[in-house]
């Protein structure tokens, strides 16, 4: 093509990305027949097939994953020079939406924070919390998400990434449960007990059974739950012994839903602090309202976090240290 179409462009980064043409169309809002129509005018323009007939679906020829990194990359050097300058930048006015990919429990902790304060600056703004179905960095690279809330696994050397804050594991159980009467609780006693736990990946292992495992003991794992919120609910109306971060915990308590139903204690085992970052792609670091973002994100966190903290030195001088 001696004059190319770059509207073109965004059409093959959805076609490369989602690997099929439903999913393209759906992406750019087009119907099937008019993604199907760019799709011939794309390998046309190409001299490639792009997209080929695998049994139901469709994959990417040798020349589409060649390319897809680039056109990703391509697409989103072309979006910037359309972008505000740096100086540019006005909070009050700026009319954009940041994807964040966090787990419930992040958004119950700290959402309300986190949506308070960008309206107080930004009052344009929305922040759209996506959920983490897996952690990969492939929606990073992608462009899908502006930033990941998490604790950093696999992510690959290219994301970077900045500490938030540094939370840990409690345990949680219904008031008047007999593993806090009397005290202490002993790695056996909590070992003995039920318990409950959250896992999206429906994993029934993880730092606290290695803890347990260097006193030779097990615990029993009775139910698997997708969310903090579940697993507290169940602690609340069984014997079932509950694994939640403590800030999550002391958010529900602040809040009302806990307070008159459920104890928290430290665990009677060491295990290691849970630190929870963020993590965003190099194409991002320069941009001022990501900037902006990224720093409304560690401020607000970080707050919040210590204020957390010092609640639960207040509320539960000797159980909760």
């Amino acid at each position: 093509m001696s004059n190319p179409d770059f509207n073109l462009l965004a059409a093959l980064d959805a076609l490369l990305a989602e690997g099929s043409v439903a999913g393209a169309a759906r992406r750019l809002g087009l119907s099937a027949s008019a993604m199907s129509r760019t799709l011939s005018r794309l390998r046309q323009v190409t001299g490639d097939l792009l997209l080929v007939r695998a049994g139901r679906g469709m994959v990417l020829t040798p020349h589409a994953e060649q390319i897809r990194d680039r056109t990703r990359q391509t697409l989103t050097e072309a979006r910037s020079l359309l972008l505000p300058a740096a100086s540019g930048l006005d909070l009050r006015t700026l009319r954009q939406t940041f994807r964040l990919r966090t787990n419930e429990g992040f958004v119950e902790t700290f959402g309300a924070a986190l949506v308070t304060a960008a309206a107080q600056a930004a009052p344009e703004v929305c922040l759209r919390f996506v959920p983490k179905p897996e952690k990969t960095p492939r929606s990073l690279r992608e462009d899908d998400i502006d930033i990941e809330v998490g604790v950093l696994h696999g992510m690959g050397p290219e994301i970077h990434l900045q500490t938030l804050f540094r939370d840990r594991f409690i345990a949680a159980v219904r008031l008047g449960h007999s593993l806090v009467t009397p005290m202490p609780v002993t790695p056996e006693r909590y070992a003995a007990c039920r318990h409950v736990i959250t896992s999206r990946q429906g994993k029934l292992a993880g730092p606290v059974d290695k803890a347990l495992a260097a006193h030779g003991l097990t615990r029993r794992i009775a139910a698997v739950t997708p969310d903090f919120s579940a697993a507290l609910a169940i602690a609340a109306q069984s014997d079932l012994v509950a694994l939640v971060p403590a800030s999550f915990f002391m958010q529900k308590t602040l809040g009302g839903g806990t307070r008159q139903t459920l104890q928290a204690f430290s665990l009677p085992v060491a295990t290691p602090e849970i630190t929870v970052s963020q993590m965003w792609h190099p194409r991002r670091k320069a941009d001022p309202a990501h900037q902006w973002l990224r720093q409304l994100l560690l401020t607000v966190c970080r707050r919040q976090a210590d204020e957390l903290h010092r609640c639960a030195q207040r509320e539960w001088p000797t159980w909760f240290r």
